[in-house]
């Protein structure tokens, strides 16, 4: 097949992008800049310009493949309502050309607030309340014809070359010198490796249902806590509890998140698609790697 990628260079997409070149697929990435898009040419892809916001570009790379694989999002949590809003506008335009095509259409959403407080699994819908409307639009445009299914990733996908929230833990527990959880610290995040989840988009692309929800979930919930000891210990520093009061003042934006309970599970997945993840789990990976990369911020991908 001939994919268009979204987010090609992205962390998890530039994983998709090796998976289904070693799979014998032909991908079309979609790059913003030139780096981007030198980058994409050295993995053997067709470059295709354009971003989120470029409607047109996102129409001819959807009408020149036989499906689309959509990993793109605008990493700005100061400006998550335009930056769901874009996505979801994305999406839509994806769906637009693919419809009564029954072509493959993968959007990205994750499990963090789908089930808060319990597992979470495939047959739970979406939050309303929630910004990102990634599910909504996959599901209207599977109404219209397109074989358009949904891979809700982990809070923490992890891996070489992870920006994301276990490396702002990081960053907050050398800059205040404690590595800290909140409350009892047994709230509990699910994880999954990137070089798994690239194998179940590929997966979901060639085997996928119109409207189903598939969960990229390697962990189904590791405490808030372990995690901080890991943290602590690789740091030297003290392993300490905060308040949910002095939450936002120590972790600033990411301890609202980090303070959630909400495991998930991946069972159906495993079921349907014969997805078996075999990358090491998220505290063996974040003990083994993550103490030799320098401090990064969250990348603004689109």
């Amino acid at each position: 097949m001939r994919v268009f990628v979204t987010g090609a260079t992205g962390f998890v997409g530039s994983a998709v992008v090796r998976e289904l070149i070693d799979a014998g697929h032909r991908v079309l990435g979609l790059a913003r800049s030139d780096a981007a898009a030198k980058s994409l040419s050295a993995t053997g892809a067709e470059v295709h310009r354009g971003s989120l916001e470029d409607h047109a570009s996102l129409r001819s790379g959807a009408t020149m493949s036989d499906g689309v694989i959509h990993t793109a999002f605008i990493h700005d949590f100061s400006n998550y309502g335009p930056a769901a809003e874009a996505d979801r506008r994305a999406i839509e335009t994806l769906g637009d050309v693919l419809a009564g095509s029954d072509r493959p259409l993968i959007v990205t959403s994750g499990t963090l607030v789908v089930a808060p407080g319990r597992v979470a699994t495939e047959d739970d819908a979406a939050s309303p309340n929630f910004p990102r409307k990634s599910e909504e639009a996959a599901l209207a445009a599977a109404s219209r014809g397109v074989r358009a299914s949904v891979i809700r990733l982990a809070p923490s996908v992890h891996g070489k070359g992870d920006h994301g929230f276990v490396p702002r833990l990081i960053g907050v527990a050398r800059d205040k010198g404690v590595a800290a959880y909140i409350g009892d610290g047994l709230n509990r995040w699910p994880g999954g490796h990137r070089l798994d989840i690239a194998r179940l988009y590929r997966l979901a692309l060639e085997k996928g249902s119109a409207g189903a929800r598939y969960h990229g979930i390697a962990d189904e919930g590791v405490p808030a806590r372990e995690i901080a000891e890991v943290i602590g210990r690789r740091l030297h520093v003290p392993v300490v509890s905060k308040s949910h009061e002095e939450m936002a003042d120590h972790f600033g934006w990411i301890g609202q998140f980090f303070a959630i309970d909400s495991p998930a599970s991946s069972a159906q997945t495993r079921a349907r698609l014969g997805w078996r993840p075999t990358q090491p789990g998220l505290l063996a990976d974040l003990d083994a790697n993550y103490f030799e990369q320098a401090k990064l911020a969250v990348p603004r991908e689109r």
